[in-house]
């Protein structure tokens, strides 16, 4: 789908300009022009007088030679010189697919000063390092990184993309893939190679979590998908392992990037970084109000780790999303989870079950999360957690 002007009925009035709401519009020689930045939103079809624009239908063929796409990559996610765990994570994950597919695995670092994370890649996993230094990009953008990609698989034409399900993963992903013409699987919770085709079989939850849907990808290139923190472990590091870094120029303008970063507004401190936390204390609607949260505040202050909350407790308003653990909120893998109030349902054993050590707290002894549960307390959760937090602190001070 595509929208065009029609430049013989165009009267010239500029009224798509005011419309569109992505600057896509200029006017040159008093007539409409549409520039790439246009995403086929509509808005201005709706808003000419004259009926000057149009949507048109655009058949795209994408032709892939398959057999010239080779080598796992994985973006390498990174913030204030710090790559972030999935990154690892996926290389660890990138390890096997590479040796079971017989190929290369590479990492992508893109940034400024950040040359010296190559030996961290190569530790965790990859052969070899591609390195696009642009000064330009010492914070995220979407549009820098989003034409660096483009410009890299073009150039070296990997055959399988992995990305973190994370915030930049989630809004580089989809836009790389609809640029090189190839699909992408979201939110993956496994990574496997189909025994009959060779192609990478991503696995994610499908139906709010209750069946798993295994996807493939058989004629576009690259394979791609963004897969969620925690789902995999992150691999011991070899830092004896070495590689060969491709630095590669840039050819991204100040002019290209539409967005600029202001400042950063902090709105969540450590108590929150669900995704590194080794300990999380969750809380669920089990807590009765959102007063009683402090119980598992001060617990979670007590182990040094952070505060998670189910969908019914972030629903209810009592915690913010940015605590939600489950299916629709993160995926956490720490080494004690404690779940305080919750009763189970799949949708939050989804996002969970990873952890190494789970401990549950819960009046009723059928829920769900019993099952899964490697120590289960069952009782008034207001009257165990104080008692639970004192004997922490306890224990640390011996």
């Amino acid at each position: 789908m595509a929208v065009k002007v029609v430049a013989e009925a165009c009267v010239g009035c500029s009224a798509c300009v005011s419309a569109c709401p992505f600057g896509a519009i200029v006017m040159e020689d008093g007539k409409a022009f549409i520039t790439e930045a246009c995403t086929v939103c509509g808005a201005c079809v709706d808003a000419c007088p004259a009926a000057a624009i149009v949507r048109e239908q655009e058949e795209k063929q994408f032709k892939t030679n398959k057999e010239d796409y080779r080598g796992i990559w994985v973006f390498i996610e990174q913030m204030a010189g710090q790559i972030r765990s999935v990154s690892h994570e996926l290389l660890g994950e990138g390890r096997k697919l590479a040796d079971a597919m017989g190929q290369e695995l590479a990492g992508v670092i893109i940034g400024r000063d950040v040359e010296p994370l190559a030996k961290e890649v190569f530790a965790s996993g990859a052969d070899k390092v591609y390195l696009v230094e642009e000064p330009l990009c010492g914070h995220y953008h979407t549009d820098a990184y989003t034409r660096i990609m483009i410009d890299l698989i073009a150039n070296y034409k990997p055959n399988v993309v992995l990305l973190g399900a994370t915030n930049d993963g989630r809004d580089l992903g989809p836009r790389v893939a609809c640029r090189v013409g190839t699909g992408l699987t979201a939110d993956c919770t496994s990574l496997g190679v189909d025994p009959e085709t060779g192609l990478v079989a991503w696995t994610r939850p499908a139906f709010g979590g209750n069946i798993m849907a295994t996807i493939l990808c058989p004629e576009h290139r690259p394979q791609m998908g963004t897969v969620r923190p925690k789902v995999f472990k992150r691999p011991v590091q070899d830092f004896g392992r070495s590689g060969e870094i491709i630095r590669v120029a840039s050819t991204v303008q100040a002019e290209d990037i539409r967005t600029k970063v202001v400042g950063f507004l902090r709105v969540c401190t450590t108590s929150c970084n669900l995704e590194e936390a080794e300990v999380i204390v969750s809380g669920g609607r089990g807590m009765g109000k959102p007063e009683n949260f402090r119980l598992v505040e001060e617990l979670a202050e007590a182990f040094g780790g952070s505060v998670g909350a189910s969908r019914a407790a972030v629903d209810a308003g009592w915690k913010p999303a940015l605590h939600q653990v489950g299916q629709t909120g993160k995926t956490v893998g720490p080494k004690v989870y404690v779940a305080c109030g919750i009763s189970g349902a799949i949708q939050h054993l989804a996002g969970m079950s990873s952890s190494d050590v789970v401990i549950a707290i819960n009046r009723d002894s059928d829920a769900p999360i019993f099952k899964i549960a490697d120590y289960g307390i069952v009782g008034d959760v207001l009257e165990i957690l104080p008692l639970l937090t004192e004997a922490v602190k306890k224990q640390k001070q011996a």
